[in-house]
């Protein structure tokens, strides 16, 4: 009797602990994951950025990211391009998982920020031109994402634009020396100027008080049309230089549809929402152990060519009929 007892006590003491482990087992598996954070950092306002910020958190949750669940994203949206460095600066006090800097002008100041944190880029224009990684396959160091080829584009885009008004010999070129990848960029223009055998007025603009300056001295210099190289700051002011353009009475070939659809020409270039959306990609394999220095950077493969009839109406400007119907979208 001793002995049934005995074993009784040890059946039990045993049953008691395996039922302990399961709970312990269990109140783990109920403990919440850990949160990622992904510092996001541009140039503001927000709501110039609003379609492409929903194309990112759109891309998250296709992969099981919600935000308020198991991801938060820090925004840090930037005045000016001189406030950049300094919310770089705070999203690596606060050690975020990821930051997702859209193209080369945020980009910059988050590498100078730190070497470590991974940094994800949507839409760079020549992230090996500015030395951002080493080269597409092996992108080195702990920046990687989706390129938009920009040299390509240039080059196709002054031809188009050339193409809209054929009888220009003098081409206006507008730029900004904040943006990293135009230094790189301009080469490709220029030499796009000289095969099509055009004389070209290069103005900067780092300010959108600069616009209408820039572009009185282009008129002023009887340009033909003007090729915006693409930048953050022509995307955020697109309706200001729009009437500028308008105003001066020159027609504009940009890279970002949201520029034709706000009263500019023309634009050709990459869409830029589905290149944001697809960085969540990136994110994605980065929170789950991947290393930037080993996903390679992915070029852009969709390009569009918006034509703004109204503005050419406006412009009396005809557009020639095959241009016209290599356009993806004609906005009347």
């Amino acid at each position: 009797m001793l002995d049934m007892t005995r074993r009784e006590f040890i059946a039990l003491v045993g049953g008691g602990c395996l039922l302990l482990a399961v709970k312990v087992k269990r109140a783990r598996g109920q403990q919440p994951a850990k949160v990622a954070r992904i510092g996001h950092l541009d140039l503001g306002p927000p709501s110039a950025r609003a379609s492409r910020v929903e194309a990112l958190r759109a891309g998250l949750r296709d992969l099981g990211w919600i935000e308020g669940k198991n991801i938060v994203v820090e925004f840090r949206w930037a005045d000016g391009v001189q406030q950049l460095p300094e919310l770089a600066a705070e999203l690596v006090r606060m050690n975020v998982d990821v930051i997702f800097a859209p193209s080369s002008t945020m980009v910059e100041p988050a590498r100078q920020a730190t070497k470590t944190i991974p940094i994800v880029f949507s839409n760079h224009a020549d992230p090996i031109g500015t030395g951002h990684v080493a080269s597409l396959p092996r992108p080195g160091g702990n920046i990687t994402g989706l390129s938009e080829l920009a040299t390509d584009l240039n080059a196709k885009a002054m031809e188009m634009l050339r193409e809209a008004v054929p009888g220009a010999t003098r081409i206006g070129v507008l730029w900004n020396p904040t943006t990293p990848s135009q230094v790189p960029g301009l080469q490709s223009v220029k030499a796009t100027g000289e095969k099509l055998g055009l004389a070209l007025h290069m103005v900067s603009a780092t300010r959108a008080e600069d616009f209408d300056a820039a572009l009185a001295s282009m008129a002023r210099e009887s340009v033909g049309g003007i090729f915006v190289v693409p930048s953050p700051l022509t995307l955020i002011q697109r309706a200001p230089l729009a009437e500028l353009a308008l105003k001066h009475r020159l027609p504009t070939m940009f890279s970002a549809r949201e520029n034709a659809e706000a009263g500019g020409l023309m634009s050709y270039g990459v869409d830029r929402n589905d290149l944001v959306r697809r960085a969540a990609f990136y994110i994605d394999k980065i929170l789950k152990g991947a290393k930037p220095a080993d996903l390679p950077v992915e070029q852009a493969s969709k390009y569009q060519l918006v034509i703004n009839l109204k503005t050419a109406k406006a412009l009396g400007l005809e557009i020639p009929p095959p241009l016209l119907a290599r356009a993806d979208e004609v906005i009347e």
